[in-house]
């Protein structure tokens, strides 16, 4: 199945299998797959695009290979074709030949629940990879929560998550959790050297500098236009309540031209990450209340309009008009705004 997140010229994780970094959460589980004590879920949590779902691949493929008796290489190639009776995938499904659905559906649980109560097409353990479960509806949450009480035998849930305290405490309770963090930067310069050995030092390690940890990020950088407006939301996020507001209004035009576009994709993206490092800045000060009271206002604000965007359509310049003026009003109050990540 396509992945709807993926990006163009680039392979998916399935493809990939090999993560870079992320030490640590390998180890964890490689360590229990050899001890034959293999959770009946685990959840790779940590920000999005820093490798995730290509180390869940190559978990399962790990999996699949020492609890199986297929030669290494063949089942290498059955994940990669996701074409191994022991592999689900469950991601975001296509609506129609235009695009994607916006969740996770409670008829999509179902149906993976069914698949997995099937006798298994070949010997050893079985896999479910959800990516991401930070895009299932209620339903489909709730749905998955039951399944996980009462997984079936010899099956492991590796479930990707971005933002895994909006998930149900419930959810994560049931789950092994891993927290990833960002890769360090020659990790990054490695990911995306190797994807794209031809490119220049400059255009190189500015990727890598906007990446903030994440090859995701980086390959978007790279895919950006040379007049792409996310190098003017950079600038603005450095003083918006210095910024007239003209430019302001402008680069809400600009933006919320193409909703779905890669423009507005990576806009999201360090807009979330300049609140996060605003609310983790007014948290370190010993009289920052009321910055930080502000900040998480700001935080849930802007979520909850780009959440409703998204849901019903709306009018994307509007609601990045609305979010930009709050983050102004919030920086003409407070000193030592945060600075882009």
């Amino acid at each position: 199945m396509t992945d709807p997140a993926a990006l163009p010229d680039l392979p998916l994780p399935e493809q990939r299998q090999v993560a870079i970094g992320h030490d640590a959460a390998r180890t964890a589980v490689l360590a229990q797959l050899a001890e034959h004590r293999l959770p009946g879920a685990i959840m790779l949590q940590g920000p999005q695009g820093i490798g995730k779902a290509t180390l869940a691949f190559e978990l399962a493929t790990a999996i699949l290979t020492a609890t199986g008796d297929e030669d290494p290489k063949r089942v290498r190639e059955q994940v990669a074709a996701m074409s191994h009776p022991n592999l689900a995938l469950l991601r975001r499904r296509p609506k129609d030949a235009k695009g994607y659905y916006s969740v996770i559906r409670v008829e999509d649980i179902r149906e993976l629940r069914e698949t997995l109560q099937h006798t298994r097409g070949r010997s050893g353990h079985r896999i479910a990879i959800l990516d991401s479960i930070d895009e299932c509806n209620p339903s489909a949450a709730n749905a998955l929560l039951k399944t996980l009480e009462e997984p079936p035998a010899d099956t492991t849930f590796l479930l990707v998550s971005h933002r895994p305290g909006q998930l149900l405490p419930t959810i994560r309770s049931r789950c092994q959790n891993l927290a990833m963090r960002g890769l360090a930067d020659d990790m990054v310069r490695s990911v995306v050297s190797s994807s794209h050995p031809d490119l220049d030092a400059e255009t190189l390690e500015r990727a890598v500098q906007l990446a903030g940890g994440r090859p995701r990020r980086a390959f978007e950088t790279l895919a950006l236009a040379e007049n792409s407006p996310v190098g003017a939301l950079l600038d603005w996020l450095q003083g918006p309540d210095r910024m007239p507001v003209a430019a302001q209004i402008q680069l809400a035009d600009v933006l919320g031209a193409d909703a779905q576009g890669p423009d507005m994709s990576f806009a999201r993206e360090i807009l979330n990450d300049w609140l996060a490092h605003e609310m983790r800045e007014a948290a370190m000060q010993a009289a920052g209340r009321s910055r930080l009271a502000s900040a998480t206002e700001l935080w849930e604000k802007a979520g909850a309009l780009l959440g409703e965007a998204d849901s019903v359509n709306l009018d994307m310049k509007q609601t990045l008009a609305v979010i930009f003026d709050a983050i102004r009003k919030h920086c003409a109050l407070f000193a030592n705004p945060a600075e882009p990540a």
